[in-house]
């Protein structure tokens, strides 16, 4: 059908991208006819992907690791919620040709701890692993939520401490070297926002993060996800989650800023980690 919609989702790497499926489902739910396709762009040819895909007729992309900084910067137009952020993992063709660029990640992300993991944020202290743009996403979604103290750990500091600068909560924010981390007291929640899972990187862990209580959340999920949850049960988390539930919240997000309807999250999460188990 050439007059169908069509809408994207650009990564490198892609591959093992479920927003294709999911973007299917939504649209069988919902009765929307749509084609939904993935992407794979290196950063060098980013930009260039993007644009001939709007050129060719595309009306939106959702854009994932390593690009949303530099969808950002492609946009004509940026929401209120991207400028906060400086990132962003959602662009749109406006009627008039401009590009628009909104974030849903850190909405999605709450959405799907409050509503699937039972998640309460409210007066926790929190540990965030990661400075990059899910990170920073992440942190400003935490602080919204009204953790007690936020502690960001990144294996580059630097990166972490321009992070806590953009965040701008002195009062809450604190930054810890990750060969700092054995020192660290238990958290409440600790939150993995690096991109180790999907590049097949080690991420080491100490156990004295854990307590008896401490929930544990990965951004990632699937395989992707797997090495942080396995460090969470093994260290003895009450519970550890992926974030295949905050993809399908942000995913969501996107489709009804697309076509004006929600879908249903909670049984699309269902089927979806079914064919996953």
């Amino acid at each position: 059908m050439p007059d169908t919609p069509r809408y994207a989702v650009i990564g490198h790497p892609i591959a093992h991208s479920l927003s294709p499926r999911l973007h299917a489902l939504f649209g069988k739910q919902t009765g929307v006819a749509l084609e939904y396709t993935a992407l794979d762009a290196e950063p060098a040819a980013f930009a260039g992907a993007v644009l001939e895909f709007f050129a060719e007729g595309g009306r939106g992309v959702n854009v994932t690791l390593p690009h949303k900084a530099a969808a950002y910067v492609l946009a004509d137009v940026r929401t209120p919620t991207a400028q906060r952020l400086g990132v962003a993992n959602v662009l749109t063709l406006l009627p008039d040709g401009h590009i628009e660029a909104d974030g849903n990640d850190g909405a999605g992300m709450l959405a799907d701890m409050r509503a699937r993991c039972g998640i309460d944020l409210r007066h926790r202290n929190v540990l965030l692993l990661g400075a990059g743009g899910a990170a920073r996403a992440a942190g400003f979604a935490l602080l919204d939520a009204d953790v007690k103290s936020l502690v960001i750990a990144n294996r580059t500091p630097e990166r972490a401490q321009d992070l806590a600068s953009v965040l701008a909560r002195p009062e809450r924010i604190r930054v810890r070297a990750w060969d700092a981390l054995e020192r660290s007291r238990a958290f409440d929640v600790v939150v993995n926002a690096t991109s180790a899972g999907v590049q097949r990187a080690a991420l080491a862990l100490p156990v004295s993060l854990v307590g008896a209580r401490t929930l544990a959340y990965d951004l990632s999920y699937g395989p992707a996800a797997e090495p942080f949850l396995a460090w969470a049960r093994d260290a003895g988390c009450r519970a550890a989650f992926d974030g295949l539930g905050m993809l399908v919240e942000t995913a969501a997000a996107s489709f009804e800023h697309w076509h004006g309807v929600r879908p249903d999250t909670a049984t699309t999460w269902a089927v979806l980690h079914a064919r996953l188990a």
